[in-house]
């Protein structure tokens, strides 16, 4: 049975869950989306709606294509203050990956000339750039700058992804072409379908959450051994204040409590 994505968790899990598959995941996703803007931008026949806001800036700035993408992710990261996105080692990597990979494809790939060619390079960019999209955000160690926006307003507003990533694009397209960015035909194609692409891709690449019982949180507690699936109290302990409430002598530990704990709010601290 297809999997809806709506219903695909987005959020951000523990690096410790599969590490070394999941941070493979997200590096060759960035990879994969720097290339994918170099093709886009040698088949000169339009840009994504944020390449087209880079190159818009690069016309008044000093720097390079990828140098120009590592800024505007640092500024766009202070749109995640109000949606209360917090940044994770997807984040970082997200900056710095992109900015190396674009700039390293750009110089590795000759510009053509015939018409089919740049078709092709045009079409293939906009594909890699959705499973891209939806392999590093899927791998769930924390979205770029950009992605943020995206999963953070999904997330605080129910809105689907699509609809969501679109209103962004339309948005960014609309500042880079008054900042003097190139508009085409590849720009329309890349508004109208990385949306519904990128909702496709993410429920065959995301990282499911682990079964309950293999994970836990951290909360509040006494000094003393974590129990397992057990909950515990401050109320009583020496030091602490009233039932939940943690005390002058409490401090953090683990305890291990089932995922479905969390959520009917059964083992919860307080």
């Amino acid at each position: 049975m297809a999997v809806d994505s709506r219903t695909v968790d987005l959020s951000a899990l523990s690096p410790a869950v599969r590490p070394v598959a999941r941070l493979g995941q997200l590096l060759a996703g960035l990879v994969a989306y720097g290339t994918s803007m170099a093709l886009m931008v040698r088949g000169g026949l339009g840009l994504n709606p944020w390449d087209v806001l880079h190159q818009g800036l690069s016309r008044h700035l000093p720097l390079s294509f990828g140098a120009v993408t590592a800024v505007t992710g640092v500024a766009v990261l202070l749109a995640w203050i109000p949606l209360r996105q917090r940044p994770g080692i997807g984040t970082v990597a997200n900056v710095v990956v992109i900015a190396v990979s674009v700039d390293a494809a750009l110089r590795l790939l000759p510009a053509p000339a015939p018409l089919p060619a740049r078709c092709a390079l045009l079409v293939g960019g906009v594909l890699l750039n959705a499973v891209a999209t939806a392999c590093y955000v899927g791998a769930r160690l924390g979205p770029g700058p950009r992605d943020g926006l995206m999963t953070g307003l999904h997330a605080r507003t129910g809105v689907s992804v699509r609809l969501v990533r679109t209103a962004i694009e339309v948005g960014v397209l609309a500042t880079g072409w008054l900042l003097g960015g190139t508009v085409g035909l590849g720009t329309v194609l890349y508004a109208l379908a990385i949306g519904p692409l990128t909702q496709l891709f993410l429920p065959l690449v995301a990282v499911r959450t682990p079964a309950p019982g293999k994970m836990g949180r951290w909360r509040w507690g006494t000094p003393g051994r974590a129990t397992r699936g057990a909950r515990s109290s401050c109320s009583g302990a020496p030091g602490s204040g009233p039932a939940g409430v943690p005390g002058p002598g409490s401090r953090w530990r683990r305890s291990w409590l089932p995922p479905w704990s969390w959520r009917t709010g059964r083992g919860s601290a307080g």
